[in-house]
């Protein structure tokens, strides 16, 4: 059970925009942080694991276009919230403001340990792996400095080393560790230099992307493919059953990872110029156009591949059919219209989306532990800004935990358990845009969430029927109930550090 709203002003009123902060992103400038936070690795990679689990390609195109649904409709409704109380920390300040402050540090709090780092440390991981493409002494098994240790619990549902987190340094984490100490360093030095790297690779990668697509429907259109994957085996001859939706709901962890983190764009409100206008407008543009890329970028890789070849793996090498490694579906595609080349092509531009997509993430996760910390519900030097105006030490407590994380698990152990985590709190703040709308009927609302009330609830709906597919599926079940363990320990936790720090007090700049 969650608390009422905090009776006291002035914690209340902590978390108000901050006159230090710079008004320095506008409209596109937000709009390239939703779409650069959501583009980064996922949609070159994960499409082969998704094809993996639902088996035709027309269940695999439909998987990203509910993605889509999915995205789109979350969307809607943040815009409603963001235009409310455009304030550093964003969904915090959402979730606080409607469900009371132990719900808004559960959600700091999963936050931190996983969402957001998580995200991070699995993005910053792919980026190690694409650079191995390059320079193929970057491998992944390569384990430097200590041994790799592999820990496995019945507990958490791993019954194999397969599912076991795996603990070592190989060459790809440090990559990954260098990748995140400098986008840290970047984002230190302001938010204009944060939102000037975070701008001009998110239209260099969305064009990138944009150009794949095209190649594909053009000059590497396979007809032997097309006739496969869109003639007769277009359903695959896979039919809805039980087993089947399991199925079908654990590829979804694959696409809402590689859609997810359109929401950072509310962490970093108070930076926005006009937020009651361009917030809503950039969530809204930033996801529409991603959702196009994504879904189309799948129909590309079904022109040029047959679906052996975007599962990879056994099926692809026993069919003898076009493939790439570690499941680098736009890798083969590329290879397929530029043969050798289109690794090393296809390689630059994923570590350019993967470097960009990190940026936008460190930028803005910061700006939610500082919110939590001027509600004295964080350290209380994340509460402050340097002489930059940026929360330097939250950014350096954020670099920190990341690097820890990078050492213990692959990129799909990463994104199982930030998925699950994550959409449970997507649910619980459209939970509260209901909850708003009766407990603050006067509060300016300059954006009011089209479709409402029918649109937020099918996405609480669809968001829940999501997470059940998780839990029971056996492939992210042990990941998912990690997500939900570290969610239910922050309840204790919330409780003695309210104890310990107290509530109330003016938080020094």
């Amino acid at each position: 059970m969650t608390e009422a709203a905090p009776a006291l002003p002035e914690i209340a009123g902590l978390t108000r925009p901050n006159p230090e902060f710079v008004q320095a992103i506008t409209l596109t400038d937000a709009t390239m942080l939703v779409a650069g936070s959501m583009i980064g690795s996922g949609i070159f990679i994960t499409s082969a694991a998704m094809a993996r689990s639902v088996g035709s390609p027309m269940w695999l195109l439909i998987a990203w276009v509910v993605t889509g649904v999915i995205t789109l409709l979350g969307a809607l409704s943040y815009g409603e919230l963001a235009s409310m109380f455009p304030r550093a920390g964003g969904q915090y300040i959402f979730l606080r403001e409607s469900m009371g402050p132990l719900m808004g540090f559960l959600y700091g709090w999963t936050l931190f340990l996983v969402i957001q780092t998580g995200t991070i440390a699995a993005v910053a991981v792919a980026f190690g792996r694409f650079l191995g493409v390059l320079w193929p002494a970057i491998g992944p098994d390569r384990y430097v400095w200590f041994p790799q240790a592999n820990f496995c619990s019945s507990l958490l549902g791993c019954t194999d080393a397969a599912n076991a987190i795996q603990l070592g340094l190989s060459p790809q984490r440090v990559v990954a560790l260098v990748s995140i100490a400098v986008l840290t360093w970047i984002n230190l030095r302001g938010v204009r230099e944060g939102k000037l790297v975070q701008t001009s690779l998110t239209l260099i990668k969305t064009a990138a992307l944009a150009l794949l697509i095209i190649l594909g429907l053009t000059v590497g259109r396979n007809a032997t493919a097309i006739a496969a994957n869109f003639g007769r085996n277009f359903s695959g001859g896979v039919g809805v059953s039980g087993t089947f939706v399991v199925a079908f709901g654990a590829a979804l962890v694959g696409s809402l990872f590689s859609s997810d983190a359109w929401n950072n764009v509310t962490f970093a409100a108070a930076e926005v110029r006009n937020p009651k206008r361009n917030l809503p407008l950039a969530l809204l543009l930033g996801t529409g156009l991603v959702t196009v890329l994504y879904v189309m970028a799948n129909v590309a890789y079904l022109n040029v591949l047959p679906m052996a070849g975007v599962q990879g793996g056994a099926t692809a090498i026993a069919r003898g059919v076009s493939h790439a490694t570690q499941d680098r579906v736009a890798t083969a595609a590329l290879e397929v219209v530029f043969g050798s080349a289109g690794a090393t092509i296809m390689a630059v531009a994923i570590l350019i989306s993967t470097f960009g997509c990190n940026n936008g993430l460190i930028l803005a996760g910061a700006r939610v532990y500082y919110a939590m910390a001027r509600d004295r519900l964080f350290f209380r030097r994340v509460g402050t800004l340097n002489a930059r105006r940026v929360p330097a030490s939250g950014l350096i407590v954020q670099s920190i935990w990341v690097a820890l994380l990078c050492l213990t698990g692959s990129y799909n152990q990463l994104l199982n358990y930030v998925i699950f985590a994550a959409l449970v709190f997507y649910a619980l703040t459209t939970i509260g845009l209901f909850i708003l709308r009766v407990k603050r009927p006067d509060v300016e609302r300059p954006y009011r969430t089209i479709g409402y009330p029918a649109l937020p609830a099918l996405y609480v709906v669809l968001t829940t029927v999501v997470m059940l597919l998780i839990l029971i599926s056996p492939s992210t079940r042990q990941d998912a109930f990690l997500g939900l363990a570290i969610v239910i320990l922050g309840v204790p936790v919330y409780f003695v550090w309210r104890a310990v720090e107290g509530t109330g007090q003016a938080v020094s700049q």
